[in-house]
């Protein structure tokens, strides 16, 4: 759990910061996760071996479902705010008067504190990380039978470790396990919802420009 206050000099600054800004901001912090990200996916076992092509695919549609399970560490439950740099921030500090937008933060922090609540290990946030790498219905993909084999290799690694911490069952018989795996449509949901509001936020200033590895993963038509 972290333990570091709220900083409201900080609070206030990016809630008063202009959306152009703020977009900047996100967009460079984003950009250093999903390079940590690329390293993770390529001590994935398997994923080397797979086409350049599909890796590329894979990066593409996951990375960005891929930083909100990673926000999930930096997400404080008591105080209802996630670490962002050295400022613990809560949702208000992101919301803009844009409804795409403000449904976009709304739906990753939610996301980043049910996950939090789970209280995964490092293991097992990064099997679940690797798991919805290896997400094998992403369009464009031609070796979809050895990603799926990777995919439930990883998953089967997943269900051991949360065996031995989550032994109780969520609601009736659904396991921890089941449940992450049931997330990933809420998971694409919000990286949908995050094309959407990059497309709309570039249309509306296509004079700013974006981190070069942040436009080539997050290619939107403008």
């Amino acid at each position: 759990m972290l333990r570091k206050p709220q900083d409201i000099s900080k609070v206030h600054y990016y809630k008063n910061m202009a959306q152009e800004e703020l977009w900047l901001e996100c967009a460079q912090r984003l950009t250093a996760v999903i390079q940590q990200i690329i390293e993770f996916a390529k001590m994935v076992p398997g994923f080397m071996k797979l086409s350049q092509d599909d890796q590329i695919v894979l990066l593409k549609t996951g990375s960005f479902e891929l930083a909100v399970l990673r926000m999930s560490r930096y997400y404080d439950l008591s105080q209802n705010a996630v670490l962002f740099g050295d400022t613990l921030l809560p949702v208000e500090a992101f919301l803009t008067p844009d409804s795409v937008e403000a449904k976009l933060v709304s739906s990753v922090f939610d996301f980043a504190k049910s996950l939090a609540e789970l209280k995964l290990s490092e293991i097992q946030l990064a099997l679940y990380s690797a798991f919805v790498l290896l997400s094998s219905d992403r369009m464009g993909l031609r070796g979809t039978l050895e990603i799926q084999r990777l995919g439930q290799a990883v998953l089967r690694a997943l269900r051991l470790e949360l065996s031995r911490t989550h032994r109780t069952p969520l609601k009736g018989d659904i396991s921890v396990a089941d449940s992450l795996a049931a997330r990933l449509p809420a998971l694409r949901e919000i990286s949908g919802l995050h094309m959407e509001a990059l497309a709309r936020f570039k249309r509306a200033t296509p004079h700013l420009e974006f981190p070069a590895l942040h436009k080539e993963l997050f290619s939107v038509d403008s």
